[in-house]
């Protein structure tokens, strides 16, 4: 045994006299497994706090998945943003309607939902719609002279700049161009006078087909140009115009807004399942309801708005129309708008005529959920993203109900829970399956989750707590 030197046993036993005993014994760790499984990082992943809508559970450690872009923006969003990709019937559409029903739950929420989809020659929203006591806003050309729905794109509440860029929209659409200068001319002049002139009701379209036609000659004297030139100018842009007043959209937009569409309503639903999905007419229809909507809905009452899109690839896919949503994007920071994008794959609008536009928009949505795919279009989809290789990998293997979830960086992967409830609501294979009928009344139906939810979300919250905390 090593002999304590002189000194430091001198020190030593000076320092215990002035200070007592300073060597200490550490006490020995009581922990349960529930608590120390939090030093396996891969299986207690964070979360995204405990405030917002339960999603489902994180598959790899069962903890509860709660998201709400309102309440995640400026801390770990930069943009309210949502972006849903993945091959049909694999829940896309049940997530969508479980989310919205969530979020109506609270008081400042606001939906819009854009409905492409056709289900039972109605849209697929109309079931929830209906049990919500919401008629849907149906635009159908086959009913539009027969007191159907109208949206008026020269409706006093949009301002005539707004008015002129939607024109604009509507022609470069359908002509898949830009307008050149001087059908811009004619479109201006023709709008300025509609404007200037109409006394009494509202502008309509078939008065600006008829300026375009028969421009007055002041409208040439602006220029100093002939009139018989105006009238040339104008002519494409009037037959643009006349498809909407006299061609397969007619009763649609060529007349007054329909009195009694209630923008103030919790949910608000656009059918457009009439619509043919593949036809000029698509792109033209969302054009039109995003600068209505811009003007008339969207306003500074610190509501918090949801804009849903189904089917969006026809927006991203118009280089036109895609800049238009562009700018309606932007309106989430400034007065609580979050786009929700819903599309079958990204090579739909990367490969497009309007791949710069869908980058933009793509890069303005801070959460990615990624349903499954086939393994090549999850590696493009993943390179496109900026995924991380493990969850690239997982994607085509995902079961319906599961996702990849990105949120600004932090990837979860995810099963989406539906409660019984909401099942008959939200499942959207009524024709190849036999299905509950639906609650009577969708405030009932919900109440009686209402508490089980609860449950679930203070059991999330005591998990993530726990899977955190080592004694």
């Amino acid at each position: 045994m090593t002999a304590l030197d002189p000194l430091n046993a001198l020190t030593e036993a000076f320092t215990s006299f002035l200070f007592g005993k300073t060597e200490t014994t550490r006490l020995p760790a009581r922990t349960s497994t529930g608590q120390a499984q939090a030093v396996y990082l891969p299986t207690a992943a964070p979360g995204l706090g405990d405030s917002g809508v339960i999603i489902g559970r994180e598959v790899y450690s069962g903890k509860g998945y709660i998201y709400d872009p309102f309440q995640l923006y400026g801390q770990q969003l930069p943009a309210p943003h949502w972006l849903v990709l993945g091959e049909s019937g694999n829940g896309k559409s049940a997530l969508e309607k479980t989310y919205v029903l969530r979020q109506l739950r609270f008081r400042d929420r606001q939906v819009v939902v854009l409905d492409a989809q056709g289900e039972d020659g109605v849209g697929e929203w109309n079931l929830i719609a209906e049990q919500m006591g919401i008629t849907p806003i149906r635009l159908d050309p086959t009913n539009a002279l027969n007191q159907g729905i109208r949206l008026n794109p020269l409706d006093p509440a949009i301002t005539t700049t707004g008015q002129l860029a939607l024109l604009r929209t509507i022609i470069e659409v359908a002509l898949g161009h830009s307008l050149d200068e001087r059908s811009g001319f004619a479109l201006k002049v023709a709008h300025a006078y509609v404007n200037a002139t109409t006394a009494a009701g509202q502008p309509v379209l078939t008065d600006i087909v008829e300026q375009l036609r028969h421009p007055k000659p002041e409208a040439a004297e602006a220029m100093n140009v002939a009139l018989d030139d105006v009238r040339e100018w104008g002519l494409d842009v009037a037959l643009v115009l006349d498809r909407l007043v006299d061609g397969d959209l007619r009763g649609m937009f060529d007349g007054p807004t329909t009195v009694g569409i209630d923008l103030d309503a919790p949910l608000i639903v656009f059918d457009l399942s009439h619509i043919d999905r593949n036809s000029i007419a698509m792109p033209i229809l969302m054009a039109i309801l995003g600068v209505w909507l811009e003007h008339t809905w969207i306003r500074p009452d610190r509501m918090k708005r949801i804009f849903l899109v189904e089917e969006a690839w026809h927006i991203i896919n118009s280089p036109f129309v895609a800049q238009l949503f562009q700018r309606l994007l932007k309106f989430g920071r400034r007065l609580g708008l979050s786009f929700v994008a819903v599309v079958h794959h990204l090579s739909d609008v990367m490969d497009g005529a309007a791949s710069r536009e869908a980058t933009a928009i793509l890069k303005m949505a801070s959460t990615r959920t990624i349903y499954a795919q086939k393994a090549d279009e999850a590696r493009a989809t993943g390179k496109v993203l900026g995924l991380p290789r493990w969850a690239v990998e997982i994607i085509p293997t995902l079961s319906p109900g599961i996702a990849v979830w990105d949120v600004n960086g932090n990837v979860q992967v995810v099963k989406h829970l539906v409660t019984e409830a909401e099942r008959p609501l939200v499942f959207t294979d009524r024709a190849m399956t036999e299905s509950a009928k639906a609650p009577d009344t969708l405030q009932g139906a919900l109440e009686a989750d209402l508490e089980a939810e609860a449950e679930a979300r203070a059991l999330a919250i005591e998990r993530s707590t726990r899977n955190h905390t080592v004694a």
